[in-house]
């Protein structure tokens, strides 16, 4: 991983990124979810399930409510949009999302101000 001027983070190359699955990855002391979807598309959201406390939506079961690409707890199954973050189930609740680019077959994350 290395962090260019933009602050955007390369966190892997494109082609690790298996289609409907998760990766996590670890910026500075941010923890992600990485997934890429059956159309190509990249999402990068917050690795930590707010329903059950642990690090593992990385883990989660990727899929879709009509159009809205998603990502289901493996813990209690709760449906997040990929895109926005916001929990399907309890729109209250939602994870982190970070802008995803991917550059020259480099996927990077601009984590903000985390």
């Amino acid at each position: 991983m290395s962090v260019t001027a933009m602050s955007q983070t390369v966190v892997c190359r494109y082609d690790v990124l298996l289609p409907e699955r998760g990766v996590a990855a670890l910026i500075g002391e941010v923890q992600i979810a990485l997934f890429r979807t059956h159309d190509g598309s990249v999402y990068a959201i917050g690795n930590h399930d707010p329903f059950s406390g642990a690090n593992v939506m990385s883990r989660g079961i990727v899929g879709s409510r009509g159009e809205v690409p998603t990502v289901a707890s493996p813990m209690f199954k709760q449906v997040f949009d990929l895109r926005t973050g916001v929990c399907l189930d309890d729109p209250s609740v939602s994870l982190p999302v970070f802008p995803v680019e991917v550059i020259d077959g480099q996927v990077t994350v601009n984590l903000g101000d985390q």
